[in-house]
């Protein structure tokens, strides 16, 4: 393909993209929306700020180091889930390997120099990963989309597979337009026996001032013949809980955003209690937290979130499970210890003192 027709089949690409985005039930007024509004309080937020405490772990994570060889042998259960840290899972379910918005930078930031850091490196080396099927996307915000990361995933021939708008970021990173497959909420993709649906969330996106929304955001269910993974993405609590549970559950094992929450802002990201309150209505069967201890992106206790995710899930009878950046989660292969705590005893607020509840539900 001469050069002239590879840029003429690459706007082609791009064109169709554009017109399947504006085309989305989502897409309103030149951008997508929730089913339900927003309220942020500012001020709130300004006060929680100022206040803050313990939001960055003391002294060093623990950690699990990982190397391609761990994964050679596929997982007896037909499921096996590691978390790797924040929201990137390496997920290998029925004999295909997906992973989740893979971030690798030291920071969720446009920029080097500044912004929330890493608490630890990655435990799995990018070089050390093992064979993918797909990349997966949730959304563009930089702790779910890493440029650094993404532009070493843009070399391979790996597939992405990501909802509207997410295909241009791509492209503009060096993946080329064929390996770039787009979907709106409620779409489904096969992939030998595995089939990936692309589920609402409760969110926004944006990576500047001036693109808020431009692109759609989104959970996934993983779904093979005996097993079947939820990956929430961030949302806030929102009634399409319960109509993916209805309509892909149950489910094995559920990776919920876990932290990152404020009472200043409930419409963006859930809160633990209403996060255990949605591992029911998905229909979980086990709650691997994700989105915390990696970034300190609010104004709670780092380790808050579990602590209060402990304490809901005991009241209503929800398995946690709590692996170590770099361990696996198998069905019927958990060993005690990750059902322990590991992190250190800090202060936190509980669910009466800093209530935080997704409004309109």
């Amino acid at each position: 393909m001469n050069k002239a027709t590879a840029t003429s089949t690459a706007a082609a690409a791009r064109a169709s993209r554009l017109a399947r985005k504006i085309a989305s039930p989502q897409w309103q007024d030149g951008k997508f929306r929730n089913g339900l509004p927003e309220t942020t309080h500012f001020s709130r937020a300004l006060a929680k700020l100022l206040t803050a405490k313990n939001t960055k772990p003391s002294h060093p994570i623990p950690t699990v180091e990982r190397r391609k060889t761990d994964f050679e042998k596929p997982p007896q259960s037909g499921l096996r889930v590691t978390w790797v840290s924040h929201s990137s899972l390496l997920v290998e379910i029925e004999g295909r390997r997906f992973l989740t918005d893979p971030v690798w930078g030291e920071r969720a930031s446009p920029v080097s120099f500044a912004g929330p850091k890493r608490f630890f490196p990655a435990p799995i080396p990018l070089n050390e990963l093992p064979q993918l099927d797909a990349v997966v996307l949730s959304h563009d915000h930089y702790d779910h989309f890493c440029k650094e990361t993404l532009e070493f995933f843009a070399r391979t021939q790996v597939p992405f597979i990501v909802p509207l708008g997410v295909g241009d970021r791509l492209e503009d990173l060096g993946v080329h337009h064929s390996r770039i497959s787009e979907f709106d909420w409620w779409e489904e993709l096969q992939l030998g026996p595995v089939k990936l649906a692309c589920v609402p969330a409760r969110h926004f996106s944006g990576r500047t001032l001036f693109d808020r929304n431009s692109t759609l955001w989104c959970g996934w269910a993983f779904i093979g013949a005996n097993r079947r993974f939820y990956f929430s993405g961030d949302t806030a609590y929102f009634p399409g809980f319960k109509m993916i549970g209805e309509k892909y559950g149950p489910f094995d094992i559920v990776a919920i955003e876990s932290a990152a929450y404020n009472s200043a802002w409930p419409d963006v990201h859930i809160g633990p209690e209403q996060a255990i309150q949605a591992c029911l209505e998905v229909k979980g069967q086990l709650y691997l937290p994700i989105h915390w201890a990696t970034f300190n992106l609010s104004t709670h206790s780092w380790t808050e979130p579990v602590e209060r995710l402990i304490v809901k899930a005991k009241s209503l009878n929800v398995p946690l499970v709590f692996p170590k950046p770099g361990e696996s989660v198998e069905p019927g292969a958990i060993p005690k210890s990750m059902f322990e705590k590991w992190w250190p005893e800090l202060a936190w607020e509980t669910a009466e003192q800093a209530p935080v509840i997704s409004t309109g539900t």
